[in-house]
């Protein structure tokens, strides 16, 4: 649909109420739009090719859904809604499939002028929150990015008792339907305040993404909490404020269940030195959540993966579940130092891998493979300069190439033995995503 016949169909809508029917050159697409003061009220389809200016929360209606074609771009407002300036929030409260492709993603961002470095962090936007009664959402070869705003009273999460006006900031995507079904896959989260995706429910698959900047004072690329059952594969974190993973069965309950999760075949890079004194790292795994952690390759963090408690396990939000498999994972370190932050004792990566941590459990990595001070491990990337990426950048190069080389000593070692939850596929919509194999080599790409 050309941009200026999609104008003149929100200008029916800001008229007239409802737009049923909006014409394309090549078909006829069914669109059923109402704007109020502060949203814009959608179901139907957004064609290919589609620019959205969004000056309002976006809101999906409960038993409907929006489908968002091919190279569609939503621009939004930095501004925010109303008097009060509240941060634009897309709200999912019936069904979104984001269905992109390589050639032609769909964007989420703001104006071209506010796309800078200094604004990596600012969080000028919401982010996309899949509300209780959201059951599908489908995020594929999409852009995220510049979201990460306060929540505000009048903010709509805060009114739906999501988040905490004054306390929270936005996720990039939020999911909160212990019965729901979501895939983020092939996507680019990136460049937000708060944690990539922050689920509090549903079955998901978070698969071959690129996370990059994640969380300013706080925040991880993925964070997984009780009611979900997940499997998180294939994807590069680079530089998360504090963890490429927390998996945490925090809220668990009689109706929330224990957090089920396995994570391979990741690549985390950076992780944990933005954030001040002893936390961060690189994976985090708390209160009884139940995990295999297998295969994963950890360039230049800050610590090995933690789990807290492992003297009082298996108990409901506490301890550690210790049918828990966290090992087979290879943790690379560069020679390069950064000054120490905080209350923090490591400069260095080997340092931090080879520290006595009160939160190392003595079953953890007894079999993966970890750089010391005096023995510095190196994945041979086919381009990445290990020995010089500084430990607190946030900036992905573009030039880099995290495929392993032929030879490279992560090509061995690691365990095949593990299934997916959704090995067998995942149905959201008409389609069916469905977990990869898991990968006899650390990290994410493997070779060329």
């Amino acid at each position: 649909m050309k941009l200026r016949k999609f104008y003149a169909a929100l200008t029916a809508v800001l008229l007239g109420g409802f737009c049923l029917t909006a014409c394309s050159d090549d078909d006829e697409v069914s669109v059923k739009q109402e704007t109020t003061e502060t949203e814009l009220i959608v179901s139907g389809v957004w064609k290919s090719g589609e620019v959205v200016h969004l000056d309002r929360h976006l809101v999906i209606p409960e038993g409907q859904s929006l489908t968002i074609e091919p190279g569609v771009t939503v621009i939004v407002s930095e501004k925010g809604v109303g008097v009060n300036h509240v941060p634009v929030e897309i709200a999912v409260k019936g069904n979104l499939y984001v269905l992109g492709t390589a050639e032609k993603p769909v964007t989420f961002t703001v104006d071209p002028a506010l796309r800078t470095s200094e604004n990596t962090f600012k969080g000028l936007w919401g982010g996309i929150v899949a509300y209780e009664s959201c059951q599908e959402m489908a995020l594929d070869h999409v852009i995220i990015e510049y979201t990460g705003a306060q929540v505000i009273e009048g903010s709509p999460a805060a009114i739906a008792g999501i988040y905490t006006a004054g306390d929270d900031i936005y996720p990039q995507v939020t999911t909160n339907n212990i019965n729901g079904s979501y895939a983020l896959t092939n996507s680019i989260i990136r460049n937000g305040a708060s944690d990539g995706i922050y689920m509090m429910g549903g079955n998901g698959i978070i698969t071959n993404n690129t996370f990059i900047a994640n969380g300013y004072t706080g925040g991880e690329a993925v964070n997984l909490k009780a009611g979900v059952k997940a499997d998180v594969a294939g994807n590069v974190m680079f530089s998360p404020n504090t963890n490429g993973l927390k998996l945490s069965s925090s809220g668990q309950s009689e109706t929330r269940g224990q957090l089920k999760a396995t994570a391979y075949n990741n690549t985390i890079l950076n992780a944990g030195w933005r954030r001040d004194g002893e936390k961060g790292g690189c994976i985090y795994v708390e209160k009884n959540a139940l995990v295999t952690v297998v295969n994963n390759l950890m360039v230049n963090c800050k610590f090995r993966a933690m789990t807290p408690k492992y003297t009082d396990p298996n108990k409901s939000d506490a301890g550690y579940d210790d049918r828990s498999v966290i090992d087979y994972n290879f943790y690379a370190s560069g020679s390069q130092t950064t000054p120490i932050v905080g209350d923090a004792t490591v400069g260095n990566p080997a340092e931090g891998y080879a520290m006595s941590n009160k939160n190392y459990s003595p079953n953890v990595d007894t079999h993966s493979l970890i750089s010391s001070p005096d023995k510095l491990l190196d994945p041979a990337f086919v381009a990445f300069p290990i020995n010089s990426v500084g430990l607190t950048a946030f900036a992905l190069d573009g030039n880099w190439d995290l495929h392993l080389a032929a030879g490279s000593p992560a090509l061995q070692g690691a365990n095949g033995s593990v299934t997916p939850y959704f090995a067998n596929g995942l149905t959201i919509g008409s389609r069916t995503y469905t977990s990869p194999a898991v990968q006899p080599y650390f990290g994410a790409l493997g070779t060329k």
